[in-house]
């Protein structure tokens, strides 16, 4: 069985060194086992709730969509996307808000936090408190449950969002499911081993505390003069170091190999001086960090590149979402005319309309070919010639599957005359009553 696993990453900063080695490394390297299918995203409509600088939203999807990348993500093997080209992940948002208890919003961690704060500072309880701040447990279940994912790695602050996300998808399932599972309900993951890096003063590197190391910003002089400015103790060169209080040991593990982490503690040990260990930290992280810089200083350079890769990302995320967006739209009552009236107890006065059909069919080049036509025969769509019947019929299947979403993909073409709207409604009906059966 493939696990889902699914990340988002809020594009309101740049990441540092603890970013690489608390998240974005181990998350690359779980999304190369065998059995996973990894879901990344760039949450930029989260980043609204708690920016209001389009410049500052706009520069970091780019930088964070180039560090996953220079990092090592393999696009080819994931789905790399940003929230915000996914239009079905906002109107899943408002089909679970309408089932959504407002009580459970009230619950919500940074509301009440916000909250308290007002009603400690005497103002009223809601002051600054926007819908999104508000709502947001609600769009982060929709980015889960859009994909139904399996399992959501989160740092404990955030369990109790996937908590309420499972509450959503169990009430939507009894209310809407009719004997189906619409959603799976995913598995929180709070991996209590994560590596956390200490930042320049020993506390934990975060950008609160403005104590971090950068991890590609300032280039390598600014990796080197970052490390110079962490903390150690006053002891001389020469005079023997404990290796369990060093901070600086503990940013030399998180990249050395066990030969290279014992060396290191032996020769403190043995009185190596603060600058020459700082100097050997910085060599040891520049040796793993140089290679990724110079593929993230090309991607900075080259936009155009990351942006190529969101949209393939996209294109091969909404080929799930949108015919499961279809299916949640039957469930909700949210029908095509068509199917409700084929479904409805009322004796129609009229012959039924016939649906749309696909037909497959073989010219006398050899190739094989297939068309869409309208309940009334008109053309809509029409092939180009296939080697094979299989791969013509894989075609019609994915379309049938994908719908509109699969266009782009297909070697069709529509008739003179039809737009686009015309061939995404025909196939929104064949998925529609294809669910009906």
């Amino acid at each position: 069985m493939t696990t889902r696993v699914l990340t988002g990453i809020t594009t309101t900063g740049t990441p540092h060194l603890g970013n690489y080695v608390g998240a974005i490394r181990p998350a690359i390297a779980a999304s190369r086992q065998p059995g996973v299918e990894s879901f990344f995203f760039l949450a930029d409509y989260h980043a609204l709730i708690k920016c209001d600088e389009p410049a500052r939203i706009e520069r970091s999807r780019l930088e964070i969509a180039a560090t996953w990348l220079a990092a090592g993500l393999d696009t080819e093997r994931v789905f790399f996307y940003r929230q915000s080209d996914i239009p079905e992940i906002p109107e899943l948002t408002w089909l679970l808000t309408c089932v959504t208890p407002k009580g459970l919003m009230n619950r919500a961690h940074a509301y009440k936090a916000a909250a308290d704060a007002n009603q400690e500072a005497g103002e009223d309880i809601d002051a600054g408190v926007t819908m999104g701040l508000f709502s947001y447990p609600i769009l982060m279940a929709a980015d889960i449950l859009m994909f139904n994912a399996h399992q959501v790695p989160v740092g404990r602050d955030q369990v109790q969002h996937l908590e309420m996300a499972r509450d959503i998808a169990a009430r939507f399932n009894h209310l809407f499911g009719n004997g189906r599972e619409h959603f799976v309900l995913p598995e929180v993951v709070v991996d209590e081993q994560v590596a956390t890096l200490p930042g320049l003063d020993g506390r934990k590197m975060s950008k609160s505390y403005d104590n971090t190391i950068p991890l590609f910003e300032g280039g390598a002089r600014g990796l080197q003069a970052a490390l110079a400015r962490v903390v150690t103790d006053s002891k001389l060169p020469g005079e023997p170091k404990d290796p369990d209080s060093a901070h600086l040991v503990t940013l030399y593990e998180a990249f050395a190999n066990a030969p290279e982490r014992e060396q290191f503690r032996a020769d403190l040990k043995a009185g190596l001086g603060w600058g020459e260990a700082k100097q050997r930290v910085y060599e040891r992280l520049e040796q793993d960090i140089a290679p990724m810089r110079s593929r993230y200083e090309q991607l900075i350079a080259h936009p155009a590149r990351i942006e190529e890769a969101l949209m393939e990302g996209a294109r091969k995320a909404r080929a799930i979402a949108a015919p499961f967006l279809v299916q949640l739209r039957e469930a909700v009552g949210l029908r095509r005319m068509t199917a409700a009236l084929s479904a409805s107890t009322v004796k129609p006065v009229a012959a039924k309309a016939k649906p749309p059909e696909f037909k497959q069919y073989r010219e006398a080049d050899g190739r094989f070919y297939f068309k869409l036509l309208a309940g009334d025969g008109r053309l809509l769509l029409q092939s180009e010639g296939f080697a094979s019947g299989k791969e013509a019929g894989q075609s019609v299947a994915r379309l049938k599957r994908e719908g509109g979403a699969a266009l782009a993909a297909v070697p069709a073409a529509r008739a003179e005359g039809v737009d686009e709207a015309d061939v995404v409604a025909a196939l929104d009906t064949l998925i529609a009553l294809a669910a009906e059966e």
